[in-house]
């Protein structure tokens, strides 16, 4: 059975709308060209590119997003960055909180000065984009999640117009503080989607109780199901099956959990 097409007026939570925004989030990776191909493909007749250059220290090289348009959806995506690298300053604690969305709570730096960088030229293309109440989506794998579940935030604390419909993220690192975490719930319940792939390893970074999740967590297991809940005992089962799977490199299970691609293995097996 094919997959189902991109629905443009899909409004609530579905497999195949998080499949859709999956696709979204793995095209942040590709270029200009590629993504303007995609979006004409998929119903969208409106493309703009945002990126931002930065200079050592920064652990990042760039930050890069894209936000598609049509008549009846505007979705922005942004991208998501290697394992090791996200790995590697995610662990280093010597970085300075960054205040959160309206000043509330707090994130980790990286993740703080990564939106600073890009998020006014986002919200200008929203306000630009958004001119017959398309709905709005944003997601993100990896990095990208992060900085999707705080551009969601900071629009919903800021620019209430500009609010997103929903936010759908894959691989997420733990992004802010508690407070922080408390507000976006209240903002967007039943309209965060935080996907996890088994034993991924970048959401279990930075560590708690500094950093923490916000909801909704849609849980991937070992054999590809797609769970609204599961116990943590079983959870904790079930990751164990997975790193016990391949007996030749379990070690690289979590690296491998991670990649995009198994995310969207998962999520077309689970509509198909």
């Amino acid at each position: 059975m094919p997959v189902p097409a991109l629905d443009h007026h899909a409004t609530e939570y579905s497999l195949q709308h998080a499949y859709w925004l999956a696709r979204a989030a793995a095209l942040a990776y590709e270029d200009e060209a590629a993504i303007e191909q995609e979006a004409k493909r998929w119903g969208f007749g409106r493309v703009r590119h945002h990126l931002t250059r930065f200079t050592p220290p920064f652990p990042l090289e760039d930050t890069q997003a894209y936000t598609l348009a049509s008549d009846h959806m505007i979705i922005t995506a942004f991208r998501g960055t290697e394992p090791q690298q996200i790995r590697d300053w995610l662990s280093d604690s010597t970085t300075p909180p960054w205040p959160g969305p309206a000043r509330t709570g707090y994130v980790h730096y990286g993740f703080g000065q990564a939106l600073e960088s890009v998020f006014p030229a986002v919200k200008e293309t929203l306000a630009e984009f958004r001119t017959n109440g398309q709905t709005v989506w944003f997601t993100g794998h990896s990095l990208g999640g992060a900085l999707a579940m705080l551009a969601g935030c900071r629009m919903y604390l800021e620019e209430p117009r500009l609010r997103a419909d929903g936010i759908y993220t894959f691989g997420q690192p733990r992004t802010c503080d508690r407070l922080l975490a408390a507000a976006h719930n209240k903002g967007f319940k039943k309209s965060m989607y935080r996907f996890v792939n088994n034993n991924d390893i970048v959401p279990l970074m930075p560590p708690e109780p500094a950093f923490t999740h916000v909801d909704t967590l849609r849980y991937i297991d070992s054999s590809g199901a797609v769970h609204e809940s599961m116990p943590l005992l079983g959870r904790m089962t079930d990751r164990l099956k997975g790193a016990t799977a391949d007996v030749f490199a379990p070690a690289s299970d979590g690296v491998r959990d991670h990649l995009m691609k198994n995310y969207l293995a998962a999520l077309e097996k689970n509509i198909r």
